[in-house]
This record gives structure tokens, sequence and C-alpha cells, in this order.
């Protein structure tokens, strides 16, 4: 599990350093996200926040979204259609995610060898990779060691 004060203070500076707005509704959603194992959906996130500022509505929550991830502070799960906390958002992110199928764990994994391979891979044929998304869907130790 993420530590979400460490890893709100490191997006408070990330985003000084950057000079971008890190702003309490963006702080309140990677808060969220980071304190939730397996991410949150944009809906999730809306209902909660809802709960707190009555203001709150889908172009809200999917801007922080989007400001999130353009930071790099936040990973969006493509088969799951949900948003995980980076947990080392300095990295250069190119990364793939475990996903157990039964507790949903997501893990991030920084195998740069693969990205690599996969851009090069595509060079060779003209193709520029804009973003990469690797996820790989099984079941973690945890559930198959109580199963």
């Amino acid at each position: 599990m993420l530590d979400s004060n460490a890893l709100l203070q490191q997006a408070d500076q990330q985003c000084q350093e950057r000079g971008v707005r890190f702003t309490p509704i963006r702080r309140r959603v990677l808060e969220m996200i980071s304190s939730t194992p397996g991410g949150l959906k944009a809906y999730d996130l809306l209902d909660r926040l809802s709960n707190e500022h009555a203001s709150a509505r889908p172009p809200t929550v999917y801007r922080a979204l989007d400001f999130l991830i353009e930071q790099g502070l936040v990973h969006r799960i493509e088969s799951l259609n949900a948003y995980i906390a980076c947990p080392c958002p300095d990295h250069v992110h190119r990364f793939q995610l475990l996903i157990c199928r039964q507790c949903g764990r997501v893990e991030e994994l920084h195998q740069d060898a693969v990205g690599d391979m996969l851009t090069s891979t595509a060079k060779a044929r003209g193709f520029t990779i804009q973003r990469q998304t690797i996820e790989l869907l099984g079941i973690c130790d945890d559930c198959r060691a109580s199963a």
C-alpha cells in the first residue's frame, strides 16, 4: 500500500518545481486514489468528491484526472477503466502493470528492456509510439495461496 502522505508531499514538490498548480481538488482526487488499493473509477471518485464538494461534477473529476496523468502522478488502468496512484512519479514513465483479477491489487513494474524492445520494433516498422500501456492480468501469490 502506498504512503498517501509521502505521495502527496512528493506531488506538492513536483508541481512546485514544474510551476503547475496542485489545487485542493487535484490534491483530494490524488489522495482518494492513493488510499484505495486497486484504483478507483471516475464515477466512484465523483461520488466521493460530491459528498465533500456539492459543486463537483464529472468535468471537475476528469480535469483533475487529466492533470494528474499529465504530471505522472496517476495511471489509467485501461482494462478496468480505473485510476491508480503512481508510486514513483519522478520515474520516466514506461511501465507495466500487474493486475490481480481476484483482489484487484495493482503493482507497477519498470522493465525498461520491454519498452526498449517495443520501441525499436515499432521504429523498424516506421511507427512512432506515443503512449504505451501494458497490463498483465492474472492472480497474485496471496490470492493463489488462499485458494
